[in-house]
């Protein structure tokens, strides 16, 4: 079975380290890899993992021709990799950057309100939901039950306004808010990863949420470097689902959002 990791995090080699831990502190847990490519690709390797969808974070405006420029470089140097761009809503020309990504053919555009600090529906964002809705998917961060920054609700009121717009929703919809997100976006127009879900989620309960979700809308990830790719992908393989289901959450629902 082919296996499309969706939600993976990598770092240029000076700054790696720190970076993961940083990452890694942020959310109380010790990092189980490094977060260079090359330790993605070794890593995924071992899990039986063959392809890599990279999404970065800009955590300052300044930063965000930085990140994407090295993500670019990435996925030219290996196959295996699919990256997504980043943007941050403090931008002065966010549209400049928007429209940048788009022409840098990085497959879609990767939030995360919590760590960037701002609102999932922030009106300043909507001129570029606008812009990319039916060209690039967007995957924002959802859920933390510290911040309200990411709460699904307020990704429903994005889904709800940008009706072409492809989202994907991290962490079925709200890490640490499972329950509520499922409630809330059970029935939207969406994709959502389940990277971050199986250690803190009985395979059972997962189970139930795809079922609930419906197989073709979830996304296997496992979210590099905080979690081990063979780790993950062994929890995913002990999910109580069927071939069929196995293998849309592997790959066939990837390729279908990435369209190669």
């Amino acid at each position: 079975m082919p296996i499309i990791d969706f939600h993976a995090h990598i770092y240029p080699n000076k700054i790696a380290e720190k970076a993961t831990n940083a990452t890694a502190d942020y959310y109380g847990i010790l990092p189980a890899c490094i977060g260079t490519g090359n330790d993605l690709l070794k890593e995924g390797k071992k899990a039986g993992i063959d392809e890599f969808v990279l999404l970065p974070v800009a955590t300052k405006p300044g930063q965000v021709r930085h990140v994407n420029a090295f993500i670019l470089e990435e996925t030219a140097a290996h196959k295996e990799f699919h990256g997504f761009g980043t943007l941050h809503p403090d931008c002065e020309n966010i549209m400049e950057e928007a429209e940048y990504i788009l022409n840098l053919g990085l497959k879609g555009i990767k939030l995360h309100p919590d760590t960037q600090q701002f609102n999932t529906d922030d009106k300043r964002l909507f001129e570029v939901f606008d812009a990319i809705q039916g060209r690039l998917p967007l995957l924002v961060h959802c859920g933390d039950k510290r911040f309200d920054y990411s709460h699904p609700a307020r990704l429903k009121k994005v889904i709800d306004n940008f009706r072409k717009l492809q989202v994907i929703a991290a962490h079925l919809g709200g890490w640490s808010l499972f329950e509520e997100a499922f409630a809330i976006l059970r029935n939207k127009d969406c994709y959502l990863d389940i990277s971050s879900c199986m250690m803190f989620l009985p395979p059972e309960t997962v189970a139930r949420y795809i079922a609930g979700y419906g197989a073709d809308r979830i996304l296997f990830g496992t979210d590099f470097p905080l979690w081990s790719p063979k780790t993950e992908v062994e929890a995913f393989q002990r999910l109580p689902l069927s071939a069929e289901d196995f293998d849309k959450i592997a790959y066939k629902n990837a390729r279908r959002i990435l369209r190669d």
